[in-house]
């Protein structure tokens, strides 16, 4: 049933507060993102300062006692990619508190609070471990909520769902096109903690906006209760109910492996970048985070460009999973570009022109990687597991983070082009999947 409330775009009220909310968190997630791969390598793992921070030590062992021994910048890689992966693994393991005694509004307003005090935290380089920690709880309670709210908004067969999730896509990278510009630019040219401290700042502005809108919200799910004794009740069709969710899963190898290779792009790539690119504009050094303030105008115009391709093809629109094989396409394609524009200059700097490029072709991806994903899920969750699968996206894109990290380790042996064609590769193995698990895929949810 299609909802009356179309106040904003066409959608519910409710979207845009969703979707504001979303700006600030993913204001701080990217504003941290932009700045952890280059703290850690060029000021918290140096020598003189890595033995006063509290636990790193003996992350540090544990870490290398599952993967092996490893090198400053390829620790670097690991410990980023741990992070961004469990921030969204944690989602999976929250989830389940939602669609049972907490409700989704307050686990939401615990990880706003979470992750601002974790932010602020990293105000103290020596709590770095444990700022980690609050950040992933933190986005534990809030990520999987946010986007089962978003779902919630709309009715069985409400055709405007994966359109509001495009919409959420574009809210989301309005904050990652700031928070490079804010949080990157403090941190690299004021100080680190003054970029934490700002990310920090807007997850309480985004906790201001969450309140205001809560009327506009959908209401909590109705809980489940067990049928009071000496009544029976029919015995309850466990296939039915079995089919989308192995669908979800299956949904989701192809997507795991698209973003593995997608998501390097903001690890080591960065590291990368500052030796390797030239970054001289006019006798200005373009600060490196500013590739991420890049990449979020060109998310936004990509999933903008499949918005509109998606309303002109009408009943023919692509259904999810061959928007997921296209995607991998589009990333695979972004990486081969960089291969061959990093071998042919030769060891020389390479144009920025080279890695705007890249970032143009990755972020025409997300468009299609993302919206269908998440809508896919939210249209074939049943309603009493809609927090935990929805959080179940969030842990596979959380993976995908994890196996990223752990392909790291290949760019010293195979050489920066070499790994660029490995990234290629992976992403195009993402969309060969995506094509042989559509038809399997499409049944299950017939």
């Amino acid at each position: 049933m299609r909802s009356p409330d179309t106040v904003f775009f066409g959608h519910p009220a409710g979207l845009g507060f969703l979707a504001a909310t979303q700006v600030w968190e993913r204001f701080s997630f990217y504003g941290m993102q932009a700045l952890l791969p280059l703290y850690l390598v060029d000021h918290l793992l140096q020598p003189d300062v890595a033995p006063g921070v509290i636990g790193l030590g003996l992350l540090r062992a544990g870490v290398e006692a599952l993967v092996g021994p490893l090198s400053t910048t390829a620790f670097a890689a690991q410990l980023f990619g741990l992070y961004i992966g469990l921030f969204n693994i944690a989602p999976l393991a929250l989830g389940w508190l939602a669609d049972g005694p907490f409700g989704q509004r307050r686990l939401v307003l615990a990880g706003l609070a979470l992750m601002s005090a974790g932010h602020l935290t990293m105000a103290s380089e020596a709590l770095f471990v444990p700022a980690l920690l609050l950040l992933v709880l933190g986005g534990g309670c809030l990520k999987g909520n946010l986007y089962a709210q978003v779902g919630r908004l709309y009715g069985s067969g409400d055709d405007r769902r994966t359109r509001a999730y495009a919409i959420y896509l574009i809210a989301m990278n309005i904050g990652a096109f700031l928070a490079p510009l804010v949080c990157g630019t403090l941190g690299e040219r004021v100080g680190w903690h003054w970029g934490f401290a700002a990310a920090g700042i807007g997850m309480l502005a985004g906790m201001i906006i969450y309140l205001a809108g809560l009327r506009h919200l959908p209401p909590e799910p109705e809980r489940q209760h067990h049928p009071a004794a000496g009544h029976l009740v029919p015995a309850a069709r466990p296939v039915p109910a079995a089919r989308p969710v192995i669908a979800i899963l299956f949904m989701l190898l192809p997507y795991v492996i698209a973003y593995a290779a997608a998501m390097q792009a903001y690890n080591l790539l960065l590291v990368w970048a500052q030796d390797a690119m030239n970054r001289d504009v006019a006798g200005f050094t373009v600060p490196v985070s500013w590739l991420l303030t890049f990449d979020g105008l060109m998310t936004v115009v990509g999933a903008l460009l499949a918005l509109r391709l998606w309303q002109r093809l009408g009943r023919h629109e692509p259904d999810a999973m061959a928007k997921l094989a296209i995607a991998g396409l589009l990333v695979a394609a972004a990486w081969a570009v960089l291969a061959l524009g990093t071998a042919a200059a030769g060891g020389a700097m390479v144009p920025v022109l080279l890695v705007l490029g890249f970032f143009i072709i990755l972020d025409l991806a997300f468009g299609w990687l993302e919206p269908p994903a998440n809508s896919f899920v939210s249209a074939h969750a049943p309603a009493r597991l809609a927090s935990t699968l929805m959080s179940l996206n969030l842990a596979a894109f959380g993976a995908a983070n994890i196996l990223s990290g752990w392909l790291g380790r290949f760019q010293e042996p195979l050489g920066t082009a070499g790994f660029w064609w490995l990234l290629a590769a992976v992403a195009a193995g993402g969309a060969l999947a995506a094509l042989a698990l559509r038809p399997l895929v499409n049944r299950l949810v017939a």
